[in-house]
């Protein structure tokens, strides 16, 4: 029998986006995806880059509906330390290959002030790619202190604690299918 983890609705004030609206929202972007790189000429395959660790469900969710060659790789920042709040100062703790040349998909969970982002997507530049589009499943847009262009955008999201499909708290949530609002009272 396969056991799925719990459910912790218990501990969300609401669920923001249920498991078929993700989804149903990864295949239409997957389309898009496809549909940009139905052409792409190309000796080496895409690359995806997912973001660990918040992205690695959707990462795996997404490359499984994309129909061109491709090749995944994972890359880890941080600017968050041990709180909930930026510090501004981006660490890279794990880092990808060679990317002379490759076309590059990055796959984020969400973008909210941009600090993070904006560092990955100026070092990834500075290492000569061939392209560079991001896909994002989340938006926080009232929380950005940086413009960033996301590429293919799942959500567009209000300015709460969101947690569940990658998205933690201290560790805890990332296994739940939909995206929930934690109670305040649990991270304050």
């Amino acid at each position: 029998m396969i056991s799925r983890s719990p459910n912790f609705i218990e501990d969300m004030d609401h669920i923001m986006i249920t498991e078929e609206q993700i989804q149903n929202r990864i295949v239409e972007l997957a389309d898009k995806i496809n549909l940009d790189y139905q052409d792409l000429n190309t000796e080496k395959p895409v690359l995806v880059i997912g973001m660990l660790t918040g992205a690695f469900t959707f990462t795996a969710d997404l490359v499984r509906h994309l129909n061109f060659h491709i090749s995944v790789d994972f890359i880890s920042a941080s600017s968050y330390g041990a709180s909930t709040v930026s510090t501004g100062s981006v660490v890279i703790k794990k880092d990808v290959g060679d990317i002379t040349g490759r076309h590059i998909l990055l796959v984020e969970d969400i973008i909210d002030s941009g600090i993070s982002m904006k560092h990955i997507l100026a070092l990834l530049g500075t290492r000569n790619p061939a392209s560079i589009r991001l896909c994002a499943l989340l938006s926080k847009p009232d929380r950005r202190v940086t413009p960033i262009k996301i590429d293919y955008l799942g959500f567009t999201i209000k300015d709460e604690f969101v947690v569940g499909y990658g998205l933690d708290f201290a560790g805890r949530y990332r296994a739940l299918p939909y995206i929930g609002v934690l109670k305040p009272e649990l991270y304050n």
